[in-house]
């Protein structure tokens, strides 16, 4: 009996939905991508890495805020009342993963700031930004600590990526614990591809294309707990995953988010870091398109899952 009035609850909710275009997915990927590079900038500077002047943790500050800020300009196109954003803010409400996540952006911010402000890019000029640079970068504490900042705030806006999906029952394909882990994964992986590409020191593009072999990899395993979690569930939850494996995701989702977008790069790069064959760029962009391709797929599929059997 319970279980038919919390289904008939969610049938009432979901034809009030509001219906996400590409804006949503946009924010999402762009989201996880700006965690992954603020864990990844984070960890070079707790490494020690800063002391390098060609470190990519340098690049990624100023690379994050604008696609951190592109992110939210979709996010706010997509907002019903725009006027009323502002009010986000005005309150916390502790049960409200938009809540949550409008704070924790709001955090990631000064963060980035921070860590933008340790090397200031020459195209800024002399003055007395630069001279605030150069004192900052001389002062270790201030450095470990915007790195471990970096790292905290960029895992959980990577996490709240996904809860922000997962926590809406009215879809059952949204409504698992692994969209969380597997949105985090996925923004490091396009993370480290994305820095594997511009990254100017040799033995950082080595470590990153090892690194985002190790996250391809969980991303395959929590896709196989994502789905597993689905078909050993309700009815619905069945339902949801078939149309990803039958249904009209089925193509767009194996070949090309888990065939082009994980197994080829990973094969490609696993080759590479062995030096079976030299890098390429083509393994990290079909990384990062796969990353693309995840959220649209995730964010569509789940509008077409419901309660109703």
């Amino acid at each position: 009996m319970q279980e038919i009035t919390s289904t008939r609850a969610n049938e009432m909710v979901d034809p009030a939905l509001h219906i996400w275009g590409w804006e949503i997915p946009i924010y999402l990927f762009l989201g996880g991508l700006v965690a992954g590079m603020m864990i990844i900038s984070g960890y070079f500077l707790l490494s020690g890495r800063h002391r390098n002047t060609r470190c990519a943790c340098f690049v990624l500050p100023g690379l994050s805020l604008v696609l951190l800020s592109v992110g939210m300009f979709a996010l706010f196109l997509d907002l019903e009342y725009k006027v009323h954003f502002w009010r986000l803010y005005t309150t916390i409400e502790p049960k409200s993963p938009m809540s949550w996540g409008s704070w924790i952006l709001l955090l990631v911010y000064p963060a980035l700031l921070a860590n933008f402000l340790l090397r200031v890019p020459p195209l800024l000029g002399p003055g007395k930004l630069l001279d605030l640079s150069e004192r900052l970068i001389r002062h270790e504490m201030f450095v470990k600590w915007t790195g471990a900042l970096n790292m905290l705030l960029g895992a959980l806006l990577g996490v709240y990526t996904g809860i922000l999906l997962s926590t809406l029952g009215a879809r059952p394909l949204w409504n698992s614990a692994m969209l969380g882990p597997l949105f985090l994964t996925s923004g490091l992986s396009a993370a480290a591809a994305l820095v594997h590409m511009i990254a100017r020191d040799r033995s950082e593009r080595e470590l990153l294309a090892k690194a985002d072999n190790a996250f391809l990899i969980t991303e395959l395993m929590l896709i196989g707990l994502l789905f597993i979690g689905l078909a050993t569930a309700t009815r619905v939850h069945i339902r949801a995953a078939e149309l990803f494996f039958g249904g009209p995701y089925t193509a767009v989702f194996w070949v090309l988010v888990v065939g082009m977008g994980i197994v080829v790069p990973l094969i490609v790069q696993l080759l590479a870091v062995n030096h079976k064959i030299r890098h390429t760029p083509l393994a990290p962009l079909a990384v990062i398109i796969g990353g693309v391709l995840l959220r649209f797929v995730i964010v569509y599929a789940g509008q077409h899952s419901t309660w109703r059997l």
